[in-house]
């Protein structure tokens, strides 16, 4: 249809981009593109798929004969350590599909980022607002990419002001289909933390990504947003959620252990675990207008196993865990409701 918006979604191939992809396409007047370099496993019904890299040269020649409005961009190549290849699939691919963009005249880019660029750093303010430095450590390759895209990002935005440039800096993902650092550590049966540390963290449900993500490319929210609910959970307090067992060990010994045996012996970063990471929602309430529906608590406690539950808290803790659960539901479909009612109010 002549009045169809075309969207083109990167990274099809993988978790996010598929099931952005999904999303999109459950919209009326939508035509959403996906490309990879690969065929992506899952199947996405109404998707259009091209098999091409972001690098490729030809890709504003795509941009331009599809007449793409705007580009959510997903492929990311996740590494625990630093590498030419994760930097030049990540960091120099998101440069020049940025510059495809530019030239073709597409209108709209979104980008997704983590709270995590900021740094886990004892002198952290207890929120962190977006203009805050990234300081976060570039022992960890994901991060590292995280930062040298965003600053490429930053300069790009300087230099093409009529284009919206998105990026959408999550909290601390976690779901029951979703890998990410923080889900890994608490899907392990027990958790390795720093012996008297017990940091604050934001935590974000995947759901409520590809809600923000689906929000922010229909819309235009140029700018950077953090984005998570506002309330923060202490560590323990999400360990205990999720039916994990802690294992406290004084922090220079587990330091020493990852210098040797590198970061894929810490699911997360260290830091992250030890010192505060949290911010500032005020950006995403009053600009971007978007509002996570899960709660931390809930999103925690779809991640407790329940054969792990059984086995730490019996079978009465597994029924009281359900029934949380159950009452996080219905809490849940409460606030949707009311949040329409107040729309269409």
């Amino acid at each position: 249809m002549a009045d169809e918006r075309v969207i083109l979604v990167t990274g099809v191939a993988g978790y996010w981009g598929n099931r952005a992809a999904a999303k999109l396409l459950d919209q009326e007047d939508l035509h959403v593109i996906g490309i990879d370099t690969e065929v992506p496993k899952t199947n996405v019904d109404g998707l259009d798929f091209v098999q091409a890299d972001v690098r490729n040269p030809v890709l504003v020649e795509l941009l331009q004969e599809e007449r793409v409005d705007a580009v959510l961009h997903l492929q990311f190549r996740e590494t625990l350590t630093p590498s030419e290849t994760s930097f030049d699939q990540n960091v120099m691919g998101t440069a020049k599909l940025l510059a495809a963009c530019s030239e073709a005249g597409v209108k709209q880019i979104v980008l997704k980022s983590s709270i995590m660029v900021y740094g886990a750093r004892p002198d952290n303010p207890m929120f962190l607002r977006e203009e805050h430095p990234l300081n976060g450590s570039k022992k960890y390759g994901y991060i590292r990419d995280w930062i040298e895209m965003e600053k490429y990002a930053d300069s790009f935005r300087d230099q093409n002001p009529d284009m919206a440039l998105t990026v959408l800096r999550f909290g601390n993902i976690v779901g029951p289909k979703a890998d990410t650092p923080l889900t890994r550590f608490l899907r392990e049966e027990e958790a390795v933390t720093l012996l008297g540390f017990d940091p604050m963290m934001q935590v974000i449900h995947e759901e409520d990504v590809l809600a923000a993500l689906a929000h922010a490319i229909n819309g235009g929210y140029p700018g950077t947003y953090n984005v998570a609910p506002e309330k923060g959970m202490p560590l323990w307090k999400m360990l205990g959620l999720a039916s994990k067992l802690p294992i406290p060990v004084i922090h220079p010994l587990a330091y020493w252990s990852v210098s040797l045996g590198g970061p894929r012996l810490a699911p997360m970063p260290l830091d992250y675990l030890r010192y505060p990471c949290m911010g500032d929602m005020q950006k995403m309430r009053d600009d971007l207008g978007f509002t996570p529906q899960f709660t931390p608590e809930e999103s925690v406690r779809e991640l407790a196993p329940q054969q792990r539950v059984r086995k730490l808290l019996g079978k009465k803790g597994a029924q009281s865990l359900d029934q949380d659960r159950l009452r996080d539901t219905i809490e849940r479909r409460k606030r949707a409701r009311a949040r329409k009612a107040q729309v269409e109010g």
